[in-house]
């Protein structure tokens, strides 16, 4: 407990500290990524130093029981896709940040409140959507995410909604499914156990978080294959 505390205390103090540099780099985007990025290395740091928390990312193998894997005809020569992501915790968060590059995300209105860092997600592009009003214009939305990849940025969306427990698995939001099939993007499945070493809500674990990157769906996929996919090494 006093290790969780002494984390939390030092991570609030941190983020207090790091927001006049923020602050300085909405003046352009450009730097404002860096930030936000050196700030993320910052989170990931002091996870690993207090709470003894590593992580490891998981590609794809080439290799089924010896076996080359059948290449996927869905991907794209842009190697464009959406990126499905299990949430469980900050911690995948911060490592799909530094390891998606030129990466944006979907996430709740009430997030650009936030004073400076509020802003500073809206400098870097994030998009905010209202979850109290239970519906989005989503024809707006791809619009908007099209843009954004014609100009080199990758989509990650959390589809399960909100962060979850380890073993939970609710029901994926269909607006993945929309906006994968209006895109014709395929869609990049990741899975996560970052809920067991930093969870919702509760005490901090030490340990190596895992990250998993699934091989490609088709947009096509269904709810069911997506969500089979993001869970198949997920606590």
């Amino acid at each position: 407990m006093l290790k969780t505390i002494i984390f939390k205390f030092i991570l609030g103090v941190y983020f207090v500290l790091c927001s006049p540099i923020l602050f300085i780099s909405l003046i352009s985007k450009k730097l404002c990524l860096f930030v936000v990025h050196m700030e993320t290395r910052g989170v990931l740091f002091l996870a690993r130093i207090i709470c003894n928390i590593k992580y490891r990312v998981h590609y794809p193998s080439e290799y089924e029981n010896g076996i080359p894997n059948r290449p996927n005809t869905n991907t794209r020569l842009d190697g464009k896709a959406i990126v499905a992501a299990k949430h469980m915790s900050i911690l995948e968060v911060a490592i799909l940040v530094l390891h998606v590059p030129h990466s944006f995300f979907i996430v709740k209105r009430e997030l650009m409140w936030i004073p400076i860092y509020g802003w500073a997600f809206w400098r870097i592009g994030l998009l905010p959507v209202n979850r109290k009003r239970g519906h989005t214009n989503m024809r707006k939305m791809a619009d908007t995410v099209a843009k954004k990849i014609m100009n080199g940025g990758t989509l990650i969306i959390f589809p399960e909604g909100t962060r979850v427990k380890p073993g939970a698995r609710p029901t994926l939001r269909r607006g993945l499914l929309y906006l994968a099939h209006e895109l014709k993007l395929p869609i990049l499945p990741v899975g996560t156990d970052s809920g067991l070493y930093w969870p919702k809500r509760g005490l901090m674990h030490g340990g190596t978080a895992n990250v998993y990157f699934e091989p490609l769906l088709p947009s096509s996929a269904t709810l069911d294959e997506i969500s089979d996919a993001i869970n198949r090494h997920s606590a």
